[in-house]
């Protein structure tokens, strides 16, 4: 079983770039299942609208997970509880939580779980993921084959501490949130596949996805600072693609993708 993961989607450049290379990944590495964050895709870089949902499901994602700013754009709540294609983080407190922290999709007759947690370290205060996941996974280990996490957190310590704690739980787990590719991509010893972050897609001109004369701004006065998505210029795609046993639903491989004008694409 082969998945491709698309690392935090930022304003309209990320959704364009989507819509570019996405079918091209998808006819040339052949997943069975695709998986983008779409958290920052809006364009203001903050939250998902109606539109822009459909436009990454359009563009050939099967799910999109989300994480700390799932809730900015107030529209999301007039569709979320109506898709089990959109994923927020599972581990906000509460009973009432709009949407789901986790969905089932069949895979060729096995099924799929793809989780979306949220980190505590220098994030909004959130259930404890570690306790969450152990919830999970009691509760689908009967039910799934393969489990996918998008751990959506800020330090590479926390990412990196739960994937060891899930290693030879789950199929993979790849962080988000941080919108740089990191090269620690690989299989730990229990199995689990592990990359601390999967990096961004969207603006290569800018930094993380906003302007960069602004970010500049706040950085060189130290004062507050309005900052924009970045809407011209050349683009980025970040991603991995993970191979997983069909016997054991752990992974057998990991790589990245990266395409930039740096790194253009060839198929």
């Amino acid at each position: 079983m082969r998945l491709l993961f698309i690392g935090d989607t930022v304003g309209n450049i990320g959704v364009a770039m989507l819509q570019e290379y996405l079918p091209q990944l998808k006819r040339d590495l052949k997943p069975q299942v695709t998986v983008v964050n779409g958290e920052n895709a809006t364009s203001v870089g903050r939250g998902i609208s109606q539109k822009v949902y459909k436009q990454i499901m359009n563009a050939g994602a099967d799910v999109i997970t989300l994480g700390n700013h799932a809730w900015n754009n107030a529209e999301i709540l007039d569709f979320i509880d109506d898709t089990n294609k959109l994923v927020r983080p599972a581990n906000y407190p509460g009973p009432d939580v709009p949407g789901r922290g986790y969905t089932v999709i069949n895979v060729n007759g096995k099924q799929m779980a793809i989780i979306n947690l949220q980190g505590l370290v220098l994030m909004d205060n959130l259930n404890n993921p570690f306790d969450t996941i152990d919830g999970l996974l009691k509760t689908l280990q009967s039910e799934v084959d393969y489990s996918f996490v998008d751990f959506h957190a800020e330090t590479t310590s926390e990412k990196m501490a739960i994937a060891r704690y899930l290693d030879g739980r789950i199929s993979a787990l790849v962080g988000t949130h941080t919108h740089v590719q990191t090269s620690d991509y690989r299989i730990l010893p229990g199995g689990t596949a592990f990359m601390t972050d999967a990096g961004m897609t969207g603006p290569y001109d800018s930094v993380l996805g906003m302007q960069t004369d602004l970010i500049l701004k706040r950085f060189i006065t130290q004062r507050p600072v309005h900052f924009k998505v970045a809407e011209t210029g050349a683009g980025i795609l970040s991603g991995c693609v993970i191979d997983i046993s069909d016997r054991t639903g752990l992974a057998t491989k990991i790589r990245p993708i990266l395409i930039n004008p740096d790194h253009p694409y060839v198929n």
